[in-house]
């Protein structure tokens, strides 16, 4: 397959599904493009493009694939129980309410996670944790708040307890937690960033894209952020000299907006 079939397929997608697939590494993206492409028994780009357009399940199904959606409840436990302590202790006294925007949530497991700590140490919330993702179908099983049992392998028997209920060998959350969070579809790379905000969590996701992306992905999370908020980045994302940013590392993978 010719890169030229790649850059008509690239500039198809960001003129009909509003998606920059160039911000993404190339060589595991077209990977996983041909892969997809296959599925749809397609011989060629051109004529997954024509699939993509004219059937909405070959459309759901390549933004499914794309779209990274490994996630799970309270993952990398260490780093959020660290985390949890600084919104506690730290964040609690710095500010009397708090807003938190999950970014790239996927199926919900992160921003639920993030509720079950506001819940479990009565935090201020300014308003309901704002939840985005890329992918609608995603964000649709999020909403609906119900888990496989690997996915809350991180969470307490005591927190399964207090905010799950177990229907069909699948963990339903309970609706106090669910309302605590607004999803909603954003694009990291297009749309623009909330302001004011004093948390934003954004995990394993801008390891897919390259580094000018990131960067720039990071730049606009800082603006976002009041002095003293906090970034909390995946456990494979350091930010090299965050200074750069207007970001100090507090702990690991977790830094303060510090201008």
């Amino acid at each position: 397959m010719t890169t030229l079939d790649f850059d008509y397929f690239y500039s198809w997608v960001h003129t009909n599904l509003n998606i920059r697939l160039d911000a993404y590494k190339e060589k595991q993206l077209n990977r996983r493009i041909q892969t997809v492409m296959r599925q749809a028994g397609a011989n060629d780009l051109k004529e997954y493009s024509t699939l993509i357009h004219g059937d909405e399940l070959i459309r759901k199904q390549f933004l499914d694939y794309i779209t990274i959606n490994v996630t799970e409840f309270f993952r990398n436990k260490d780093l959020f129980e660290k985390f949890e302590e600084l919104l506690r202790t730290d964040l609690s006294k710095k500010f009397d309410k708090i807003t938190i925007w999950s970014a790239a949530c996927s199926i919900g497991a992160e921003p639920y996670s993030l509720a079950m700590i506001i819940d479990r140490h009565s935090l201020p919330l300014k308003k309901k944790i704002i939840a985005t993702d890329i992918d609608d179908t995603i964000l649709e099983k999020a909403k609906t708040g119900i888990f496989k049992e690997s996915e809350l392998k991180n969470v307490s028997v005591i927190d399964r307890s207090d905010y799950f209920a177990i229907e069909n060998n699948r963990y339903v959350l309970n609706n106090n937690i669910k309302q605590m969070v607004d999803f909603r579809k954003h694009d990291l790379v297009l749309d623009d960033f909330e302001k004011n905000l004093h948390v934003i969590v954004c995990r394993n996701v801008t390891i897919y894209f390259k580094n000018e992306i990131k960067e720039e992905i990071y730049r606009k999370m800082s603006d976002s952020l009041v002095k003293g908020g906090l970034l909390f980045t995946g456990a494979t994302e350091t930010i090299y000299q965050p200074e750069q940013f207007g970001l100090k590392k507090v702990s690991s993978f977790i830094y303060e907006k510090t201008v």
